[in-house]
């Protein structure tokens, strides 16, 4: 049987800010990785498995929530920690410096 895997998606590209919110308050979402071959379906030709499980998706508020749920259900399940985002402080007018690298043109 496959894990499952917890993690905390990132905001989507329509969100902007360093503060979007993702999933309205569950943060954190439990899902099945696809463990079946996809194939195109005869009659229509979309895309079409076996794998009923790659359906399931859930949401938690919070990481401890999610790993509660799947060790009462006896699931097997692989936590994913959020990468924290780097940030180079930057300013406009390092853009026009005499120190720059590189040319400035127009």
């Amino acid at each position: 049987m496959a894990r499952a895997k917890i993690y905390s998606p990132s905001k989507t590209s329509m969100q902007s800010g360093r503060k979007a919110k993702v999933c309205r308050g569950n943060r954190w979402v439990l899902e099945y990785p696809r463990s079946a071959v996809v194939q195109p379906d005869a009659l229509m030709g979309w895309q079409s498995s076996v794998d009923t499980k790659r359906q399931v998706r859930m949401r938690f508020p919070d990481r401890e929530s999610a790993v509660a749920y799947a060790e009462a259900h006896h699931i097997d399940y692989d936590v994913v920690e959020p990468k924290s985002r780097r940030l180079k402080p930057k300013s406009y007018a390092d853009n026009f410096a005499f120190s720059r690298r590189g040319s400035w043109t127009h």
